[in-house]
């Protein structure tokens, strides 16, 4: 953000900002933008690079409110340049910002030379700030455009984060989600995200994001290296070990959790974290009063008081044995557990678990309550609440009878 400052305050003419996918450019954009003093800058933002250098011009007159009646290039030019400096003699700065920039067309990119010629003895009156992907270098090292990069003031390359960095950020994210990040992920987990993420806090949000959600279906609370590495095949369109049915469960749950309440359409500055923090307090938190409390005050309820979950993905055995008797667990489907369900108007838990086990009687319904800590009535659940269906572990149930 420092180059695109520096570049556009001190008028340079040409800022170029290049780095791999995921890197965070845009979100540096967005920053930057957000931050900028509007009254004495005026931005004009390109988010669609594949346009045409006339079209570019109109896109810069209208956004600065000087539509002009002509579709002469040349007219509209000289119309751009008189604005330009009456803005200059007012203590102004216009900058152009165009993103993904390595998409813009060759033809454009040599056009847009033309208006870092708009030039008083000593500034620049246009500032131009190209942003974009590593081919955006080659672009600009193309032979037809040699008089566009000998223009070029300020190029920084933005590199991917290192391993102590990819750390940082992720205890930073989760932060602002929970008060005790330290029973969020093991060390396993945090070394095996960072090593798969190589820097890129897009892949870094990814793997955290799908790591969180799985260990929620699994009950296993911190997440552990198994899970993240299970999450990192998945990610990677491996199999597991266990036959890759794995994640299954947690994609149809998420997709429908998804469509129903838009969870993941995340603002622009892709918060996961809070947003799934706030998921995860829901469904583990302990003490409903208290997450009444700070609803009303607007704070992230805490994950630190969550009940006691154990690490690994298998059930307690003496919970089970106490609910369901032999006979009944031949009735349960043959569907991967955990699951989660939103509900709708009108159920009750007893038909929600007769649902998903195929029976339904007081101790079943009684150890998924405590397993969802926020069902206040078992008759009576609110519309569009979460509730966690466990697996029941057939084997074990046999065993122990």
């Amino acid at each position: 953000m420092a180059s695109i400052i520096y570049g556009v305050e001190s008028r340079k003419g040409f800022v170029v900002i290049t780095g791999e996918v995921g890197v965070g450019k845009t979100t540096i954009l967005r920053s930057y933008l957000e931050r900028a003093d509007k009254a004495r800058l005026k931005i004009v933002y390109i988010f669609n690079p594949n346009v045409s250098f006339t079209g570019v011009v109109k896109t810069i007159l209208r956004e600065l409110n000087r539509n002009t009646e002509s579709d002469d290039l040349f007219e509209m030019v000289n119309c751009l340049h008189y604005m330009l400096i009456e803005e200059f003699r007012q203590g102004n700065t216009v900058a152009l910002i165009v993103d993904e920039a390595q998409n813009m067309p060759t033809e454009t990119l040599e056009n847009l030379r033309m208006l870092s010629n708009l030039e008083t003895a000593k500034d620049k009156l246009f500032q131009i700030v190209l942003v974009g992907q590593p081919e955006l270098e080659q672009i600009l090292n193309s032979r037809k455009l040699r008089q566009l990069r000998q223009r070029v003031a300020i190029h920084f390359r933005i590199p991917p984060l290192t391993e102590k960095e990819s750390l940082a950020y992720v205890k930073h994210r989760l932060a602002m989600a929970t008060t005790d990040n330290s029973r969020v992920f093991t060390r396993s987990a945090l070394k095996e995200i960072v090593r798969e993420a190589k820097g890129i806090p897009r892949v870094l949000n990814l793997l955290c994001e799908n790591c969180l959600i799985t260990g929620q279906g699994y009950q296993v609370r911190p997440v552990s290296g198994k899970i993240a590495r299970e999450v990192i095949a998945d990610f990677q369109g491996e199999e597991t070990e266990r036959g890759a049915p794995s994640l299954r469960w947690m994609w149809t749950s998420v997709a429908v959790f998804i469509a129903t309440t838009g969870l993941f359409w995340f603002s622009p500055s892709d918060d996961v974290f809070s947003d799934v923090g706030k998921w995860l307090s829901r469904i583990y938190q302990d003490d409903p009063a208290r997450k009444e409390a700070n609803a009303s005050t607007g704070k992230v309820p805490s994950l630190k008081h969550s009940p006691r979950i154990k690490e690994g993905f298998e059930m307690e055995s003496r919970e089970e044995t106490n609910y369901v008797n032999q006979n009944e667990t031949s009735r349960l489907p043959r569907e991967s557990f955990p699951k989660i369900k939103i509900v709708e108007d009108g159920d009750n838990l007893q038909t929600l678990a007769k649902e998903m086990y195929g029976f339904s009687n007081q101790r079943l319904i009684a150890w998924i309550k405590r397993k969802n800590p926020t069902i206040k009535n078992v008759n009576k659940l609110r519309a569009g609440d979460l509730i966690l269906f466990p697996e029941i572990n057939k084997k074990r149930i046999n065993r122990a009878r």
